[in-house]
């Protein structure tokens, strides 16, 4: 999703992430929400780019900034979720898919040459995040499934 002034999107965050550009001199911007870093061997490909993979993803991404006559470098990014959904005695590689996700998002947006200026990613549990697209904020909302008080709710602006 990309947008320009008065544009909110909202979505829920396990092990997805979610990458929210934003252009502070024309204030547009938008998030994606990825479940996987790239395309399953063996998954049928089509003509149209699938969002739910990190690597589609940004092709799209690519797509607007291309349109808005923008580049990467102007934007600022930042990245949410990749959470460990299975608890802390993870150990195979789906119970890691959290980590290859923040991972492979801290690449495309490196690869990119995008500011980064908030990764709040990792921990358990899962994340309600709102981006406000005219002024860049984004509200998050992270509810830990781990057993420390402390960790149960965060909540604000970021």
């Amino acid at each position: 999703m990309f947008g320009e002034p008065g544009t909110h999107v909202h979505t829920v965050l396990g092990s997805c992430i979610a990458i929210c550009l934003w252009h502070p001199v024309l204030h547009i911007g938008g998030m994606c929400h990825f479940v996987l870093p790239f395309r399953p061997k063996g998954t049928p490909v089509t003509t149209e780019y699938d969002g739910r993979y990190g690597d589609e993803a940004m092709t799209l991404f690519d797509q607007a900034i291309k349109l808005h006559q923008t580049n990467y470098s102007d934007y600022q990014g930042k990245i949410f979720g990749g959470a460990n959904m299975f608890g802390k005695s993870a150990k195979s590689e789906e119970d890691l898919i959290g980590e290859r996700n923040a991972a492979k998002a801290m690449q495309l947006l490196m690869e990119r040459k995008v500011e980064i200026n908030v990764v709040h990613v990792g921990e358990q549990g899962h994340r309600r995040i709102a981006m406000d697209v005219g002024s860049g904020d984004v509200w998050v909302k992270h509810e830990s499934t781990n057993d420390a008080p402390s960790m149960q709710s965060q909540s604000g602006k970021i």
